[in-house]
């Protein structure tokens, strides 16, 4: 049996976490406003250091940004963003003369899934401009569309009554990426990073300079993750409950997987549906075997043309999952933990990995 802890499941970064215990056992009460002294202790402190650090401190000593003219082909900007190694770049309209959205690898995946199901001609890609797409009011209104994902809402709402202090993050509709640029100034805090990023359902935000509008980086939670596990420094122990307790991560019927014998479009489709950017991957007994992420590339590193691409998602996620990159080093490999594992212990494995999510397993696996 599997649970999902990563940036796309915890949606409440400042949320109070549960005071009752894991299991039947009746605690003092005593013992449960230590509990909860220390885990303010813990949010206060971790809130300080995100008020205290900028999105100038999280950008790398030297790096690279990759931005899009709208006017180029869509499938010209996927295969720049591949050859770069990046995830996302920022769009620029030349008649406006300001950025206008984001274009990741996801969306052109989500592309092809359209001309897959439409049984469109797919070689029309590229000659088709990301601005062309990116109006394509079928297209938008379809496998762009953004779901936010299941019981995110629920549990915001749930925990925000029990925060000390009152307050609560608004959570909108997931932004549409494509054609709304929201950003952070350099010298914004990381904290408001942060808001940005959970109060819109965001997985990129693109750091500005105030001054000329330049693009200096485009960050994830991982980024500011990585930040804070590399200097954040704390001499008392505030971090030994586990992430469970915590009320970090998505458990129980909430947690959605899938079986390694679907199709790669099922198992996108299933993705995209539950507004998620990975999920398990299990095999006929519940025992999880793999994680997937829709910004795998590998059924599209496997293809000699866009055709090709296209027929490959009709190819199992088993066989899909053979031909990838299988070392821990990678992001999106498989890293789990148990649902006793203390908050400080994930910082530290995260510290050595710099995984993008872990699944949360039992004794089973």
């Amino acid at each position: 049996m599997a649970s999902v802890l990563g940036p796309s499941s915890s949606h409440d970064d400042n949320a109070a976490p549960s005071s009752s215990p894991s299991n039947s056992v009746p605690v003092p009460s005593s013992l449960l406003r230590e509990r909860e002294v220390v885990r303010s202790a813990g949010r206060d402190a971790i809130g300080t250091f995100l008020d205290e650090h900028t999105c100038y401190s999280v950008l790398r000593a030297s790096g690279k940004v990759v931005v899009f003219d709208t006017r180029i082909p869509i499938q010209l900007a996927f295969y720049a963003l591949v050859e770069h190694d990046m995830q996302a770049a920022p769009l620029w309209d030349p008649a406006s003369c300001q950025f206008v959205g984001l274009l990741t690898v996801t969306d052109f995946i989500d592309v092809l899934r359209y001309y897959r199901r439409t049984r469109s001609d797919v070689s029309a890609l590229a000659k088709r401009s990301i601005a062309d797409i990116l109006s394509d009011p079928d297209i938008l209104s379809t496998v762009l569309v953004r779901h936010l994902p299941a019981g995110v809402r629920a549990k915001a709402d749930r925990l925000a009554p029990t925060r000390p202090d009152g307050e609560r993050i608004e959570l909108h509709p997931p932004a549409n990426h494509h054609r709304t640029f929201l950003s952070a100034d350099a010298n914004a805090t990381l904290k408001h990073a942060c808001r940005l990023l959970h109060g819109h359902s965001l997985d990129f935000l693109p750091v500005l300079l105030p001054d000329d509008m330049r693009v200096l980086s485009v960050i994830t939670y991982t980024t500011v993750l990585e930040h804070l596990v590399t200097h954040f420094r704390e001499q008392r122990r505030l971090f030994d409950d586990t992430a469970h307790d915590l009320g970090i991560g998505t458990y129980g019927p909430d947690v959605v997987t899938v079986r390694s014998s679907q199709t790669l479009a099922e198992v996108l489709h299933a993705l995209h549906a539950s507004g998620l950017s990975a999920v398990p991957v299990v095999d006929d007994e519940d025992k999880v075997v793999g994680v997937y992420s829709r910004s795998d590339i590998t059924f599209l590193a496997a293809a000699t043309d866009a055709e090709d691409a296209v027929a490959n998602l009709d190819a199992s996620l088993e066989s899909l999952m053979a031909q990838r990159r299988t070392d821990v080093t990678t992001p999106d490999a498989l890293h789990t933990c148990k649902r006793g594992s203390t908050l400080q212990s994930i910082f530290e494995y995260f510290a050595q990995w710099k995984f993008n999510r872990l699944i949360v397993t039992d004794e089973r696996g």
